[in-house]
């Protein structure tokens, strides 16, 4: 089993959380809460933009898409705009199996995910 890391920085253009490892009921509880604090420091941030980079996740369960999703409807209800890094299948698979990737602003690099473009409206 693969220790989940939790980290966050508070750069010039949005708020960056970086998971690595497991996320799993066991661990989902130390991600939420980095999430919850992120979130706050987010929507104080002059962007408003918290970025969520989940590239380095070697499992991604359904409490791990649970604490995302309930981050994104969070920053929904307070004006704060979440987004998700990810093109890594194990966290994109359950994403998208799950119907989540029409909810949930998915991209593949954080710089996309900077910038608000997707990869499919890339020319």
């Amino acid at each position: 089993m693969e220790l989940l890391v939790v980290d966050c920085d508070v750069r010039p253009d949005a708020v960056l959380v970086h998971a690595s490892g497991e996320i799993d009921s066991s661990t989902a509880g130390e991600l939420r809460s980095q999430l919850q604090a992120a979130l706050r420091q987010a929507g104080a941030h002059e962007s408003r933009l918290l970025i969520i980079d989940l590239n380095d996740v070697t499992y991604f369960g359904s409490a791990g898409l649970n604490a995302v999703l309930d981050t994104h409807k969070q920053g929904l209800r307070g004006g704060t705009t979440v987004r998700l890094v990810a093109d890594n299948g194990l966290v994109v698979r359950p994403i998208e199996v799950t119907n989540l990737d029409s909810l949930l602003d998915l991209y593949p690099t954080l710089p996309d995910a900077l910038e608000g473009r997707e990869s499919e409206q890339e020319s």
